[in-house]
């Protein structure tokens, strides 16, 4: 019983230095976040920090991992469910999208993350793997399962899933820009749905 406890309330104290670790590397960016300041706000000695995480850049890549990572969070049986829908697959896909593009702490740390990939290859590798590989992995499997029932034309499904989140991906760093320099974009709110409109089209098999 007392493992178990033990066990949650570590888990509990690595979820909450995450958090405080997201907020922190937003406002003050990788150098100006440290352990120090991080172990503060989460109300921990900075030495016990250590016990959850070695370094400052093993919480900035985990950070960054959940910030780069599918947005897609339904089963392998449920991302086939909604593919034999057609549309709807791709309306819900980026629906999870925008909601992350919009959402003000990820946006902050996605402008960050667009820095520091220039300056670090775990991160770089990183982007790759949690955001890059697995968005294309998820797209491609959809559209795959759309060719096999004649839902869309047959194509090269990765190269179609490029296609498409290659738009999503301009509209996340437009989103970024913009905001960097306090212009309003509330022009872009629409854009992510007719994206999906305007691809739905370009793609369908008309009956």
């Amino acid at each position: 019983m007392s493992i178990n406890r033990d066990f949650k309330k570590g888990n509990d104290t690595k979820k909450k230095i995450l958090k405080v670790a997201t907020t922190l590397f937003s406002q003050y960016g990788y150098k100006g976040a440290s352990v120090r300041k991080i172990a503060g706000e989460v109300g921990i000695r900075e030495s016990a920090l250590y016990n959850h995480y070695k370094n400052k850049e093993e919480i900035f890549l985990e950070v960054a991992k959940n910030i780069f990572t599918s947005p897609f969070t339904f089963s392998k049986e449920e991302i086939e469910d909604l593919a034999l829908r057609g549309k709807p697959f791709l309306q819900k896909f980026t629906t999870q999208y925008k909601m992350l593009t919009f959402d003000k702490n990820n946006e902050n740390m996605f402008r960050l993350l667009m820095i520091e990939l220039m300056q670090n290859k775990g991160l770089r590798e990183q982007f790759m793997l949690e955001f890059h590989d697995k968005n294309i992995k998820v797209l491609s499997e959809g559209f795959f399962i759309m060719m096999q029932n004649s839902l869309i034309r047959s194509s090269d499904p990765m190269i179609i899933s490029y296609e498409f989140l290659s738009t999503l991906f301009y509209l996340r760093l437009q989103v970024t820009l913009l905001r960097f320099d306090a212009y309003s974009t509330n022009n872009l709110s629409t854009q992510f749905e007719k994206h999906v409109d305007f691809f739905w089209e370009s793609i369908k098999v008309e009956n």
